[in-house]
Parts: C-alpha cells; sequence; structure tokens
C-alpha cells in the first residue's frame, strides 16, 4: 500500500499546476511548478524512471485523482473561480457513478497545452498506439460516440495500472464475464507427468520457445521475419495431460497459465463472443501469459456454409479469435479432444501440434506407481505390470480409481489395498464412460 506521504506531494502538485494554468493558459509547460522529487519512487515502481516525461506523469496523475479523491478537480476549479465558471476549455465530464468530475482527453489538452493550438494538436499523441500509454497499458481515451470530438472522451486509468500505483502490486484477475479465464496452477513436476517420448520432445520445444523468445525476436532481429507470438495445438483423449502439460509449462518457465474453455465463452448473443474475448487479450497484452483453449472445436470447429445471420455471425466470431490468436506475443495453445473436428484452414496456424495419445501399457504402469499414495501398501496379489496390460485406461481414470480406492481404505480403517476392492474400482470406472468390464 502507498503511504500518505508518497501520494499527497504530488496531489498538492496537480492541484498548483491546475491553478496555475488557469491563471497562465498561454504558458508554456516548461514554465510551470516543478514536480516533486517524491514522484520517482511512484513511477519507477512501473518502469524507469527516465522513460517518463513531466507532461506523461502529470496526466497518470491526474487519471490517478479521482480513485483516491473524487473532489479533487470540483474543489480545484471552484478555487480558481469563487463565483463559479463555465470553462468549456478545461473539459471534464460527470461521472455516472459519483458527484465528482472526472478528466477528458481535453483536461489534459489544457493542462499541458493550455491554449496553444500546437501544443492541444500534440496532446493527441499521447492517446495513440504507439505511445507508452498503449504499449505498456497504463491509461487510454473513452472512444465518443460518432460526431463527438475524440478528446472529450474521459481519461481512464487501466485497473492493474490502478492497483499498481496505489498498492504497488497487481492482484491475479478473477474469472468473470469480463475475464473469461482461470489461473491454472499445479503443484506436480515434469516427473510426474507420464507422456510417450515423442509427445514430450515437443512439449520441450515450447519450453525452449518460452525461455529463448525474446532473444531469438529483439537480440536476433527476427521480429522482422517471424509473427509474434507462438501458436500450438494440444489434441488427443480426455485425461490424456493436456491441461496438466500447459500448467507444468507455465510453472518450470514462470509464466503464469490462463484456461479459457471456448465452449462457455461463446455466446448465442451476436456480438457478445467478441467482447468477452477482447477483454481477455487485452488484459493479456504486454504481460508473460499462457493462454490454454480448452474444447477449442466449440469454436474452430468445421465451417459450415452460411444459412443465417447467426452462422455469419459465427463465422466472424472465428476470424476475430484468429486474429487476436495471431497478434498475441506470447504462448497460445488451443486444445480438442478431437482433431478431426477442427477444420484444416485453422490447424495451418499452428507452428506446433503436438498429439496426446492414450497411454500404453508402458506409460499405465508408470501412471500408477507414480500416482499411489505411499502410505498406501498393496496387496500382495496386485500385479500392476498385469492391471496396466489388462485395463486400459487414461491418466485421469487411473488417479480417479486411485482416489476411490483409497478413500474406501481409510474409512474401513485399513492401509492395505485389496486386490477385490481396486477391480471394483476399476469397473466403477469403466462404468462411467459405459464401456464392458
Amino acid at each position: 500500500m502507498k503511504k500518505p506521504h508518497e501520494l499527497e506531494p504530488l496531489f498538492g502538485y496537480l492541484k498548483e499546476i491546475l491553478l496555475w494554468r488557469f491563471q497562465n493558459a498561454a504558458a508554456p509547460l516548461e514554465e510551470a511548478p516543478a514536480l516533486p522529487t517524491t514522484s520517482k519512487g511512484l513511477f519507477h515502481d512501473m518502469f524507469s524512471e527516465e522513460i517518463w516525461s513531466t507532461a506523461e506523469k502529470t496526466i497518470v496523475l491526474l487519471a490517478l485523482v479521482p480513485h483516491v479523491l473524487p473532489h479533487f478537480l470540483t474543489e480545484v476549479v471552484a478555487e480558481a473561480f469563487p463565483k463559479g465558471t463555465d470553462l468549456p476549455i478545461f473539459g471534464a465530464a460527470k461521472s455516472q457513478q459519483q458527484r465528482g468530475i472526472l478528466p477528458t482527453g481535453e483536461t489534459v489538452q489544457f493542462l499541458i497545452g493550455g491554449v496553444d493550438v500546437e501544443a492541444r494538436i500534440a496532446c493527441m499523441t499521447y492517446f495513440q498506439e504507439d505511445h507508452l500509454f498503449h504499449q505498456k497499458e497504463v491509461l487510454y481515451l473513452e472512444t465518443m460516440d460518432h460526431g463527438d470530438p475524440s478528446m472529450s472522451g474521459k481519461v481512464l486509468l487501466r485497473e492493474e495500472m490502478r492497483y499498481q500505483l496505489l498498492t504497488g502490486s497487481v492482484p491475479p484477475p478473477k474469472l468473470s464475464t469480463q475475464f473469461p479465464a482461470e489461473r491454472l496452477e499445479t503443484e506436480l513436476a515434469w516427473e510426474d507427468l507420464v507422456l510417450q517420448p515423442e509427445t514430450f520432445t515437443q512439449i520441450k520445444e515450447l519450453e525452449t520457445w518460452l525461455q529463448f523468445q525474446e532473444t531469438l525476436m529483439e537480440k536476433w532481429n527476427m521480429k522482422v521475419r517471424l509473427k509474434p507470438g507462438y501458436r500450438a495445438l494440444f489434441h488427443g483423449p480426455p485425461g490424456t495431460g493436456k491441461t496438466l502439460t500447459a500448467a507444468l509449462l507455465g510453472k518450470y518457465t514462470k509464466q503464469a497459465v490462463y484456461r479459457i474453455d471456448l465452449s462457455t465463452v461463446v455466446s448465442k448473443y451476436i456480438g457478445e463472443t467478441e467482447k468477452h474475448l477482447s477483454n481477455l487479450f487485452d488484459r493479456a497484452a504486454h504481460k508473460d501469459w499462457i493462454l490454454f483453449f480448452d474444447e477449442a472445436d466449440a469454436i474452430f470447429g468445421k465451417r459450415t456454409n452460411v444459412r443465417d445471420a447467426h452462422d455469419k455471425y459465427a463465422n466472424q466470431e472465428v476470424s476475430y479469435l484468429l486474429q487476436r490468436i495471431e497478434s498475441h506475443s506470447g504462448l497460445v495453445i488451443l486444445a480438442t479432444n478431437f482433431k478431426d473436428n477442427m477444420d484444416d484452414a485453422f490447424t495451418r496456424r499452428f507452428q506446433s501440434m503436438v498429439s496426446f495419445q492414450t497411454p500404453g501399457v508402458r506409460e499405465r504402469k508408470l501412471l500408477w506407481e507414480k500416482n499411489m499414495p505411499k502410505p498406501l501398501r498393496l496387496a500382495s496379489e496386485i500385479d500392476l505390470e498385469l492391471i496396466a496390460r489388462k485395463f486400459e485406461l487414461s491418466g485421469s481414470n487411473i488417479v480417479n480409481i486411485i482416489q476411490y480406492c483409497s478413500l474406501q481404505v481409510l474409512s474401513a480403517g485399513k492401509k492395505e489395498l485389496s486386490s477385490e476392492l481396486l477391480l471394483h474400482g476399476i469397473k466403477k470406472e469403466y462404468g462411467k464412460e459405459n464401456r464392458l468390464f
């Protein structure tokens, strides 16, 4: 949490420079009161101090102050003009949720440029895509309705930047309709993951990209030849390790993994799917996040001919998601249980296509051995090699069986797993999938 003595001098400076500007509308910014040295701590927490100009720091403070002192701008204007004033050149907009006023692009133009036309036009560059504010996800200008001046939009701090400035840290985003993703984490290690050797080799290629992509793109200047980011498709039956692999990639490269279930993101309301996905990619921009899209065939399934408006917009949703995936600078993983359900036009966009196969005898035996709790003794007649040969099960099947058997053993007050109980657990798991035991 930022201490009051860090923010109060900065807000005092903001008040001072606003009052100065009201009295010196034509003066250049260089003649304004100096920014206090206490600003270094606030801005150094975010980025290198030297990349921030005085004007940029002042704009950030202007956007920040309503979150701490909602009455601030109203009181400064009242102090400058005790008899009241309309002052259109100051801009500012009434808030819908509070009684104060909020800064707009026109407020920035007045504070930084005064009445100088050239300086006011130059202020527009603060809100362009090539500016630091956009590239670093600091703040943005509210989009106005058609016909309204663009600079009349409110100057809005990004939520994460607000947390960073006020508390010094950013809480991880929570699953919501605005952010349709949940953090994917695991306590397991690479040695707990059981995959076929060729699958492991491909996974290590992804880990290599995560470790060296910055060197490749920046120091080796391959950004002029390669698209940003990396796209991979994980395909294979349920329970074969796709989700765990994504979690482990994040764990060992120290990058957050967010899982998005595309079957829940797709909305029946036209335009809502793009809105949900836009929120996600906007939050993920410029962060070292791995995006893991589960149930990818929900949106990337084989396309059909356009028969009505919903088919048309469904194709637009696919095109929009493809565009955002291809422009994302991080690792994007799409997962599907059925590769054949995926449209070939989409699968060609991936740098890697990783097959997660149903575990063979060797893998099944390892899964039984690795997942058995250490305190649980196996009855002498249990042969895990034989169990692995006889019963075709996925990793998640085996974990479910072990969980069931362990609970039954604990409930009975024992520590040994009998062959009879193990077979009953396997039969129960087969029954869930309508398979003959």
